[in-house]
């Protein structure tokens, strides 16, 4: 990225140009069809027939029906909506600390945000589950079975409510999924973050549970115009029947324009053309890699974890403790901000350092901001007087669990250094968000 004056800034966190700033071919598609024709979804054309069919060629088969809306806020708000309809019910699961949007019906069931509010305030048809966080989260790394913990979480929610078959937003795993469909409820994947082959070895993010897991509904949002106002819900052919049922059309004025067809259809002619997908394999690898060596030298990184092309660290004071390092992490941003790097932080304790950059970044941008990085950790710890050897010491102290390389939707193995399911998880948004707690 490039600023008024021309200085060129290294963009680590942007999601949403997915395949590029303003990439040629992405911009040429958008700006042929717009002298061509745009128009409203009232009129049917080409590119949104043959949008339709490539994008659902990336989903599993029982996902065919598409609803073209302009946001991820709008896809989510949706998918409630396609939810409420099948299932007859209202009641919803969501994980702590998560975030769907900024509509009404969003942030009710948006942890992230409603934790604001006073408890009068709560919609007492939301249960939050404890996010599937084992670095910091109910059952870590030392639990023998973490995975079948955090589900059963989900299955002692649908007991107390009765067992009446919840619309859910988002469940911990497999097995969770499966107490879910079991209490009547449906499985939504919000893949508005981390889809579009974000996560390397999969496409889609719920890809990561495995070639049998299919969700109900899936929304995606962000990368999909790769900056371009647009977003999309896919459904089975039976949840959208049930919406129709009510006899009440659902329309979009701009879902699915010519304009915005054009656009998600580059987008992705792109992944595959430029094998962004195998980018985020490779860069994603590389960067964890880096980052490991980094841990060995810095006792402030308590964890890396992640997957292809996100990936969090979180910084600590003390890896026993696990203390949050909340004003070390903000000081990382503002200092690699003055040296034209951007990177954000993120987490509920604001300590985690993501990575989402376009999925064009190279080995050569990840050697600039993790040696920029190294610098920055140096400093901060000879300021605090850190010594690694001493936090070392404590956490291999009476047996002490060793922290690994974890997040919420897979295991980084260093060995065959790839995304192995875990505990594994639904979504997009809070699959990794969620773990950075």
């Amino acid at each position: 990225m490039y600023d008024e004056k021309g200085q060129r800034y290294l963009d680590c966190i942007n999601n949403v140009a997915h395949v590029g700033h303003c990439h040629p071919d992405v911009v040429k598609a958008g700006a042929q069809q717009m002298e061509q024709l745009n128009t409203n979804s009232r009129f049917l054309h080409d590119n949104l027939v043959l949008y339709a069919q490539k994008l659902q060629a990336t989903l599993p088969s029982k996902l065919s029906v598409c609803y073209f809306v302009n946001s991820g806020s709008e896809a989510n708000d949706l998918a409630l909506r396609l939810a409420w309809q099948y299932t007859g019910h209202k009641d919803i699961i969501t994980l702590e600390n998560a975030y769907h949007g900024h509509v009404s019906s969003l942030i009710d069931i948006s942890p992230y945000k409603f934790h604001q509010l006073s408890d009068a305030e709560h919609n007492p048809s939301v249960h939050v589950a404890p996010s599937p966080d084992v670095y910091r989260g109910k059952y870590r790394a030392d639990h023998p079975d973490p995975a079948t913990a955090y589900a059963d979480e989900v299955k002692n929610i649908i007991e107390k409510v009765d067992k009446k078959g919840a619309a859910i937003r988002r469940s911990t795993c497999c097995t969770g999924a499966k107490h879910v469909r079991e209490a009547g409820g449906v499985f939504i994947a919000d893949e508005v973050q981390v889809g579009f082959g974000r996560v390397g070895s999969h496409f889609w993010a719920f890809q990561l549970q495995g070639d049998d897991f299919v969700p109900d509904i899936v929304t995606m949002g962000k990368p999909i115009g790769n900056g371009h106002p647009m977003s999309c819900v896919v459904t089975t052919t039976e949840v959208a029947e049930a919406f129709m049922s009510t006899g009440m059309e659902y329309f979009n004025t701009f879902g699915g324009n010519p304009v915005s067809c054009a656009i998600g259809l580059a987008v992705l002619d792109v992944i595959v053309k430029d094998d962004l997908q195998g980018n985020a394999v490779r860069v994603g690898r590389y960067l964890v890699s880096q980052l490991e060596k980094q841990k060995e030298k810095h006792s402030l990184i308590g964890d890396i974890r992640g997957c292809g092309l996100f990936v969090g660290v979180e910084l600590v004071r003390d890896r026993v403790k696990l203390t949050p390092a909340a004003a070390e992490a903000q000081e990382v941003i503002y200092k690699l901000k003055e040296q034209h790097i951007l990177l954000s932080a993120d987490g509920p304790h604001r300590n985690v350092l993501k990575f989402k950059p376009p999925m064009c970044f190279s080995a050569e941008d990840v050697d600039e901001v993790v040696q920029k990085i190294d610098h920055i950790l140096t400093e901060l710890e000879d300021a605090l007087g850190l010594k690694l050897h001493s936090v070392s010491d404590k956490e291999n102290e009476g047996g002490k669990r060793k922290v690994g390389v974890t997040t919420a939707s897979c295991l980084m193995q260093s060995d065959e250094k790839k995304c192995k399911c875990f505990p594994t998880f639904s979504s997009a948004l809070n699959i990794i968000f969620n773990s950075f707690s």
